[in-house]
């Protein structure tokens, strides 16, 4: 377990050199200017030189992303070039907004997912397993800014259930967690059937069947701990999906999370807060992968480390 821990932190170190390096040079190439951005359309062209030389702008492509990478690893992630503060300082301001999205869409999507898929394995071929199956692969297609302007015009005009947007209460939390829950209880729906058909069939199954146990515990107690466990690996992949489609729904809620904050940034070319927003992001997605692997090491025993 310890090798095994060790050599994928060393992968995952490697795949945040890479992704650093990747998102510099695509913002380095980008036809829009920051430094534009910051001195205003009216500047003479001697103040936008003067603003370029004074962000280290001017200097080769490597000579750029050599000092970014130094001062990465001091921890240092820049300074914002509009709003002149820390870059740090203003994800660690949005990230629990984002994070506590994370979790309520999480739950969102484990519960509306693995329910339809059980309930889907046990009736399958009938009527019901099909209607389910169709409603995952519509909730799996729909455009996020579609189901989240949708639920918004349902329940929030319409009904005055929640409300419209914001963040402070467990109301504003609701309508966007189950946004992007309903996306991803399609692909756990589909996976949780499958894996529950599966392990219906195995022998141990029908064992307990033979010794007259009772369906409710041959499927609570030994078939669903059994079918769940490729959903744990999956839990690792959703932090990347996530944090990729958490932009759309923090905007289209007025979310103030790190997707807002990314958005804005775009919007401005601040490329300090870009790359730190995706420097955030994808370590979110590298620990989670790693966290899921390790859970299902540790809860079946059966899986082996080459």
């Amino acid at each position: 377990m310890f090798s095994f821990l060790i050599r994928r932190l060393l992968q995952s170190l490697l795949i945040l050199l890479g992704v650093s390096m990747i998102t510099f040079v695509l913002l380095y190439w980008l036809p829009a200017d920051p430094v534009r951005q910051i001195a205003g359309r009216s500047a003479t062209a001697q103040t936008v030189q003067n603003i370029r030389e004074q962000l280290g702008l001017d200097q080769p492509l490597v000579v750029q992303y050599w000092r970014y990478l130094g001062n990465l690893l001091q921890g240092d992630l820049g300074r914002s070039y509009l709003q002149r503060t820390e870059v740090s300082t203003l994800i660690m301001s949005r990230l629990p907004a984002s994070l506590l999205l994370m979790a309520g869409a999480i739950f969102a999507e484990l519960l509306i997912g693995l329910s339809m898929g059980v309930v889907a394995a046990l009736r399958r071929g009938s009527r019901t397993d099909q209607v389910l199956m169709i409603v995952s692969f519509v909730g799996v297609s729909a455009p996020q800014f579609v189901v989240g302007l949708l639920l918004l015009y349902v329940f929030a005009v319409q009904l005055h259930w929640f409300p419209i947007g914001g963040y402070g209460t467990f109301s504003h939390l609701v309508l966007p967690a189950l946004t992007m829950g309903i996306l991803g209880s399609g692909w756990y729906s589909r996976m949780m059937r499958s894996s529950m058909v599966d392990v219906l069939r195995q022998d141990f199954v029908r064992t307990a069947r033979a010794k007259g146990l009772t369906r409710r515990r041959i499927i609570l107690r030994h078939a669903l701990p059994n079918a769940i466990l490729p959903v744990i690996a999956m839990i690792g992949i959703d932090v990347g999906i996530f944090m990729g489609g958490i932009v759309v729904v923090e905007s289209v809620f007025g979310w103030p999370g790190i997707g807002q904050l990314a958005w804005q940034a775009i919007q401005r070319v601040d490329i300090p807060i870009i790359m730190g927003v995706t420097l955030v992001s994808a370590t979110a997605i590298v620990i989670g992968n790693l966290v899921a692997d390790v859970i299902s090491l540790m809860v079946d025993p059966r899986i082996k480390i080459r």
